[in-house]
């Protein structure tokens, strides 16, 4: 799991020795302004809400199978996904590693740093935009284990053993705010009851090339404060599975071994009153909730 992450040397490196397909997550104007040579531009890896419904979930693998299809991946290639830097796209590239995780593809990277860090290598960039060949995509259906729907993050509400954990910002997670969006872009605000809460910042730190994301060591730390340990089972969410993206791929990296996203996430859970939110400010037994 732990070479998921690849750096810009690195992956300059790759790409002469084995067949690559580089994909932008960016948006189409900052992919027009430059980007890697070869590279095929996926924003709808970042911009695409998804519901956990049977036919949202079908809708959503569909979706991906088509736009990875399209953008020349068949399975033989190594997958690179990147975004402008770590902590700039809410966790954007991840999402795409996520997605194509999910999806069961088999050879993933992420460039660690993002497009700032292949800049900074001072490696070529380009604004000729690359028409792929397009290739069939096979989705492994048992691979989307890693994604859970609402149904069973209600279940886990109260379960002994299973952390569900909230990634998302401060302002979200103390309810002022429903998303990134704007503050009442979602109907309700608050969160999942008896989550803990881990802001998805937590994950990385800053360095003189940009954030990059924490040791293995580190990421335990911070999983500690909340009682994560690699044996929890933890139950991701944030607002639409992007910044939890970011912390999936952290705590793999750290060995945490059954770590599932409720990719919904706050967008969907908020939008049917049936199920429970918290709202306010937490009490201090929730922010250090003993979820191991």
């Amino acid at each position: 799991m732990t070479d998921v992450l690849i750096t810009a040397g690195e992956l300059a490196e790759l790409v002469k020795k084995e067949p690559c397909v580089v994909i932008d997550t960016r948006n189409p104007d900052a992919y027009g302004a430059g980007h890697l040579p070869g590279a095929v531009n996926v924003h709808d890896i970042f911009t695409y809400l998804a519901t956990s419904t049977p036919e949202g979930m079908h809708a959503l693998k569909t979706k991906f199978a088509d736009a990875f299809g399209a953008a020349g991946l068949s399975g033989k290639e190594t997958a690179v996904i990147y975004e402008q830097s770590m902590n700039s796209g809410f966790g954007q590239s991840c999402r795409g590693y996520y997605l194509l995780a999910m999806l069961g593809y088999p050879k993933i990277k992420v460039l660690h740093g993002g497009f700032d860090a292949w800049k900074a290598a001072d490696l070529p960039v380009t604004t000729d935009v690359a028409v792929p060949a397009k290739a069939g995509f096979a989705i492994v259906p048992e691979a989307g284990e890693i994604m859970i729907d609402a149904k069973a993050m209600l279940a886990a509400v109260g379960k002994p053993g299973v952390a569900i954990l909230d990634v998302r910002d401060v302002d979200e997670w103390i309810g002022e705010s429903s998303s990134p969006y704007g503050k009442d872009f979602c109907p309700r605000k608050g969160r999942i009851p008896g989550a803990v809460w881990l802001e998805w910042y937590r994950m990385m730190k800053p360095t003189g090339e940009g954030p990059r994301f924490k040791s293995k060591d580190e990421i335990l730390a911070e999983c500690a404060t909340v009682g994560i340990s690699q044996t929890t089972a933890v139950y991701l969410y944030c607002f639409k599975g992007a910044r939890a993206s970011n912390t999936f791929l952290a705590l793999k990296n750290a060995g945490v071994k059954d770590v599932r996203m409720y990719f919904g996430s706050w967008n969907e859970w908020s939008r049917d009153p049936a199920l429970p939110i918290d709202e306010g400010l937490p009490t201090a037994a929730v922010v250090t909730g003993k979820a191991a």
